[in-house]
């Protein structure tokens, strides 16, 4: 299993992703050139992954601002929180402002609410 990562760097990553993802589509592009239709596809298709990066990297931004400022007790650098349990964006220590879930394993499903109402 891949280790767990702060919930806005990972959605950060991925935007960042889709604007690379989107270069490399519109590079395929070029090798088109004879066939302008598929040129153009390849650079609108390109165009859009960018696009959906911008929008993702709003959405992040609204849903960063909103989040719950805490100091972690590990490293005791100031980070951003979403949902019950998250990790530390420096050191990775698992967090919680849940009092039901202190001492327990650390679980991204505490988080879906399906599992809320398992574990009150």
């Amino acid at each position: 299993m891949k280790p767990y990562k702060n919930k806005i760097n990972r959605i950060r990553s991925f935007a960042l992703s889709l604007v690379f993802i989107g270069f490399v589509i519109m590079y395929f592009g070029i090798f088109f050139k004879n066939h302008q239709l598929i040129m153009l596809i390849f650079m609108v298709i390109g165009m859009l992954a960018i696009l959906a990066s911008t929008i993702v990297y709003a959405w992040i931004g609204t849903l960063s601002t909103r989040a719950v400022q805490i100091v972690c007790p590990n490293c005791g650098k100031q980070t951003k929180m979403l949902g019950r349990v998250d990790m530390c964006g420096h050191c990775r220590e698992p967090l919680t402002l849940d009092p039901a879930l202190e001492g327990k394993e650390f679980d991204e499903s505490y988080n879906r609410p399906s599992r809320k109402k398992e574990s009150e």
